[in-house]
């Protein structure tokens, strides 16, 4: 039947469509296509953009995709494209972990002349909340070089809230940054432009660490945009503000009333976006400043973009708790402290659940922007056309919103983008929303005004789309969908029910609100048309249905200027006259006849409303080539899979046999907590050298029964120490804080959550105040100094221009949290502050030298004291070393386990050759005594090689008796001990590379031939050497050249053949 629309006319966003067949690129498709193929192309997002520059083999040496990434829907890609073609780096799967990142540093610590001629430029995925626990090892970075360095891509996405839905918050980083070192450039990106720019640019950066984080909640999975490269110039050897100058950027980007008095600060992301959209628009003493350079932080460009005008500056920072203050606000106010005539800046603490509000609620943003500056306009023009589309996975119409986008996008005068989200919590199977803005291309601004805070998906929205159309009936029954719809507006319904069957079928409220907001449904069958077109099953009756579903759009959404005739003419420009053998003609006029408006005059007799659940966005699917669905990381039998995946990210798997495992993973423990943790009992702790040795190592034994720890040979325990007793309470005594107070802190990790702790208790067990203070802490301080000379002293200390200050007082002087209150007394901000400002105490991790297959529920550690004095005399002791020194039997110590590399191979006949300085003999002890077993056990293993190496045998030939009681066994095929400091005086020192040269032949031929594996554990520093020795091995006996032996033994490390855990 047909439709009459009274009153519609033809806008200039419908008449001027011309269709094209647009599907969205395979990822065959975007191997194929050159680079610059790939900007022009607008169905191809700027994240997949992204994957492709970082997985290139000419731009980087290897792609480390940590799991977090992926479960936000990065580096699926990069994974599948490193399988189908040359050209591509390989990729190094990696678990997130307290500790993350330490493989990264080691690689780029090795030093080698191998990495120096072949390049090692690491590229690393993660998440947000990944980086957080990768940053402490950050530190341990070596400083950048052309021919190494790292680059971390952070899609800015997490999952916030007890319903994970995910989030563009940045909470996480606000405690990454202060504890970032110097060599560090982080830079920020909003826009699809900005996303492919400062990608290029990162890998452009030749002589720093790069972090790009960039908008993955929105902008940059968008299809629709169509990008520029970056201009072909030298990045490399200038410093970072001139080259982010070179590709037409600043540090800072100021929009905005060139005299304003008030300016809006923030980093560079969604909410900066539509801060300088509207700041654009409204002008009158208003302008936005957004962060696109982080790091490192250019105090005279602020200060320069700012006009002299300005009175008050509001810095909007991400915290993950009301009562953290901003690592932005800190760096804002410090900068602009010792302007002449310094404007009033405000800190604006944004917690994720206050960002949640922002994207969620329309013009909740704008509001708030509204209590800072009166009289905001809307940036949003008036004639954007709004598009929303609900389907489920299931449905064979899913793409129909890409088709609706693609036909959309090729007006010039048009400008069309389309984001997809998934929900796999509120309905078995999943449920997909595609969002489409239309806007006139004149309207500048609006194609980077971020989609949800155009459209949100507001629970209280009160009609915001033009065109809703619901793919799947089901969806009608369970969601609160039609609520999206503008009053007056259509709606398409595909569905098997008649016109009666939509009215029974429909819950009550659902039927008022029609009623209520006069909305006009059409009902299609989209099955029953291709059933009558064609005969045909599976594959084309499914695009028969989805021609059919696209020529029912078309006409509605043509209004009074679609007529059967032109529709007809647009699709066969696109389509041709045919379509799997079906004449366009027929199907056209078939899906005119079919689509029937259905009338609701009144609302329903009195019923109780059935429950509707929202729409929440918390899963991201990937299409692969093989037709599988990735969603949140996990290729899943259903989309009800992926929910549990998100919910138990680190322990959801497929379903398994049934285990016996007497203490197994409880599914309901916290998923966001990076580790469980255990409460085991000291039972031995032995000094191994003597008394009056300089170095006290020592054996440390705890009972781990009852606890259900279990652990693999070769990884790590994480000891969550405490501070010393005495030096607790010498400081609460000499800061006049009662230990025995009662106090209020955050939980860890917590937005809101805090507990209440004695000081003393707070200060001894969380709280790191006999740590290292990171730069930021004493421009914080600063603003509790009484006394000027202190004040000043601080904000030196903190700024750009004391980096050499803080490099002594760190580095040589060693100082700690409560050395810096103490030299800077007049600065004594509260307890509870105090505790805020200093964080919390990290868990240190040892390799364990046992192996429970032997030992039982018992886990050994091999420890040396760490200890040593400052320029002035003063005595300083590792935190976690003196505490486990200190530990009496008995005592009970709360532990984790961590994943670590060092990691037996499977065929017990594989030779190993092992090597280890000092206390890197820790997982080699256990290697040793699981071998052991094999042999008693009567199995047959392969030939082992042992070298250790320290300073003395008759003080430090660390469990030397179990040593010799493995190679009078014969577990120990060959043992190469160097005790460097037990020769003849004037002679040199022999170390453990000097007993592998004198084994080369055997070495060589075991990693050639035999499937050997190396290991190091131990400090970094002779890894070089002995990456020569082995290099040196391979060329004598192998016939290598020198090249050659290089690239062999970076291949054996991507076998984890050659494994190295050094500190």
């Amino acid at each position: 039947m047909a439709i009459d629309v009274p009153g519609q006319v033809s806008t200039s966003l419908a008449s001027s469509v011309t269709l094209v067949s647009p599907a969205s690129p395979k990822v065959g498709a975007v191997l194929e296509a050159n680079f610059e193929e790939l900007l022009e192309d607008p169905r191809v997002s700027a994240s997949t953009v992204v994957e492709y520059i970082s997985s290139r083999a000419k731009t980087t040496s290897s792609v480390y995709i940590y799991d977090l990434a992926e479960q936000v829907g990065f580096g699926t890609l990069t994974k599948i494209w490193s399988k189908a073609q040359d050209g591509t780096a390989p990729v190094v799967d990696l678990q997130t972990r307290a500790g993350a990142g330490l493989s990264l540093v080691g690689r780029l610590s090795e030093g080698t002349s191998s990495d120096t001629a072949n390049g090692a430029v690491l590229t690393a995925f993660t998440s947000p909340q990944g980086l957080s626990l990768m940053a402490p090892a950050l530190s341990y970075l070596p400083p950048a070089t052309a021919s190494s360095r790292l680059v971390i891509q952070v899609p800015n996405i997490t999952p916030a809230g007890e319903t994970y839905t995910l989030s563009p918050t940045l909470a996480n980083f606000a405690t990454v940054l202060p504890i970032l070192p110097e060599n560090i450039v982080v830079l920020a990106s909003a826009t699809s432009q900005e996303t492919v720019h400062f990608t290029q640019l990162s890998y452009q950066l030749s002589a720093s660490h790069v972090i790009h984080i960039f908008d993955h909640f929105s902008s940059s999975r968008e299809v629709g945009h169509a990008t520029l490269p970056l201009p072909e110039k030298d990045y490399g050897n200038i410093s970072v503000a001139e080259a982010i100058q070179r590709a037409g950027y600043s540090s800072f980007d100021y929009v905005g009333d060139a005299e304003a008095h008030t300016v809006v600060l923030a980093l560079n992301g969604p909410l900066a976006v539509a801060a300088k959209a509207i700041a654009n628009k409204s002008r009158r003493g208003f302008a936005v400043v957004s962060v696109n350079v982080l790091r490192p932080w250019d105090e005279a460009a602020l200060r320069s973009v700012l006009p002299v005008t300005v009175t008050t500056v509001h810095v909007l920072d991400d915290v993950p708790n009301a009562t953290t203050k901003g690592p932005l606000f800190i760096d804002v106010f410090s900068t602009l402290l010792d302007s002449i005539n310094p404007p009033t800046v405000h800190s604006h603490r944004i917690t994720p659940s206050q960002t949640q509000v922002y994207i969620s609620q329309k013009d909740s943003f704008k509001k708030f922007l509204a209590t800072l500056v009166p009289e905001v306009e809307d940036p949003v023009p008036a004639i954007m056309k709004k598009l929303m589309f609900f389907s489920t996975p299931s449905t064979t119409l899913s793409n129909l919103p890409l088709l609706v986008e693609g036909a959309l996008s090729t007006s010039r005068t048009l400008s069309s983008r389309l984001s997809i989200d998934h929900d796999v919590f509120s309905k078995r199977g999943g449920i997909t929303a595609s969002r489409i803005l239309l806007a006139p291309r004149s309207a500048l601004g609006s194609e980077d005004f971020p989609i949800p805070l155009v459209l949100p998906y507001d629970a209280q929205t009160s009609g915001e789309v033009d065109f809703l159309a619901i793919m799947d009936q089901t969806i009608l029954k369970t969601h609160s969908v039609l609520k999206y719809a503008k009053p007056c507006s259509t709606i398409l319904i595909v569905t098997t029910w008649t016109a009666e069957e939509l009215f029974s079928n429909l819950p009550v409220q659902v039927t008022r609100l029609i009623v209520e907001r006069e909305l006009r449904p059409f009902i299609i069958n989209v099955t029953d048309v291709a059933e009558k077109l064609t005969s045909a099953i599976g594959q084309v009756q499914d695009v028969i249905s989805n021609i059919v579903a696209y020529l029912a759009f078309m006409r509605m959404y043509l209004g009074a200027a679609a007529t059967e005739e032109n529709v007809l003419t647009l699709a066969i420009g696109s389509y041709g006259e045919t379509v799997e053998g079906v004449e366009l003609i027929k199907l056209n006029s078939q899906t005119w006849d079919a689509l029937e408006e259905v009338l609701f005059i009144e609302a329903p007799a009195e019923e109780k409303p059935v429950e509707l659940k929202e729409f929440e966005f918390n899963a991201i699917a990937v299409e692969t080539d093989e037709g599988d669905t990735v969603v949140n990381g996990a290729r899943l039998g259903s989309w009800h899979d992926a929910a549990k995946h998100l919910l138990f990210p680190t322990i959801f798997a497929p379903p398994t046999e049934f285990t016996d495992e007497e203490f197994p993973q409880h599914p309901s423990l916290r998923p966001e907590l990076p580790e469980r943790t255990f409460l085991v009992t000291c039972t031995v702790n032995r000094r191994l050298t003597p008394k009056e040795y300089d170095r006290n190592v020592f054996h440390l034994e705890f009972n781990t029964s009852g606890t259900g720890l279990k652990y693999a040979i070769g990884e790590a325990l994480g000891v969550h120490g405490w501070n010393d007793n005495q030096e607790v309470t010498d400081f609460c005594e000499w800061y006049g804080v009662d230990p025995n107070r009662l106090i209020t802190i955050p939980v860890p990790g917590s937005e809101d959550k805090h507990h209440t702790r004695t000081v003393f208790q707070a200060l001894q067990q969380q709280i790191d105040l006999f740590g290292r203070p990171p730069k930021s802490f004493y421009t914080d301080l600063a603003a509790y100094a009484t006394s000027q000379a202190d004040k000043y002293s601080l904000q030196f200390i903190g700024s750009a221009e004391g980096s050499s200050t803080f490099k002594k007082l760190s580095e040589k002087d060693t100082v700690t949290f409560a050395d810096v209150l103490k030299l800077y007394s007049s600065a004594r901000p509260g307890i509870e502050v105090l505790c805020e400002l200093v964080g919390d105490i990290k868990p240190r991790h040892y390799s364990i030298a046992s192996a429970q297959s032997v030992v039982g529920d018992r886990v050994d550690l091999l420890v040396v004291t760490v200890d040593w004095a400052t320029p002035s005399g003063s005595p300083r002791y590792g935190q976690c070393t003196r505490y486990l020194a200190g530990l009496q039997i008995g005592q009970k110590v709360t532990v984790s386990i961590k994943p670590s590399v060092m990691k037996l191979p499977s065929n017990d006949t594989q030779p190993l050759i092992m090597a280890g300085l000092g206390t890197g003999a820790a997982p080699f002890r256990a290697f040793l005594q699981h071998k052991a077993l094999l042999q008693s056990q009567g199995k047959a293993i392969g030939p082992v090689y042992y070298y250790f190496g320290s300073r003395h045998q008759s003080q430090e030939y660390l469990y030397g008796e179990e040593i010799e009681a493995f190679i009078l066994d014969g577990i120990i095929t060959r043992a190469g001990l160097a005790f460097s400091r037990d020769g003849p005086p004037g002679l040199k020192k022999v170390y453990i590379q000097h007993k592998m040269l004198e084994d080369a032949q055997d070495l060589a031929r075991m990693l050639k031939h035999d499937q050997g594996v190396f290991y190091l554990c131990g400090p970094t520093w002779p890894v070089p050497d002995m990456y020569e020795a082995l290099c040196g091995a391979l060329e004598k006996y192998q016939g290598m050249s020198k090249d050659q032996a290089g690239e062999y033994l970076e291949g054996l490390k991507e076998e984890e053949r050659y494994v190295l855990e050094v500190y």
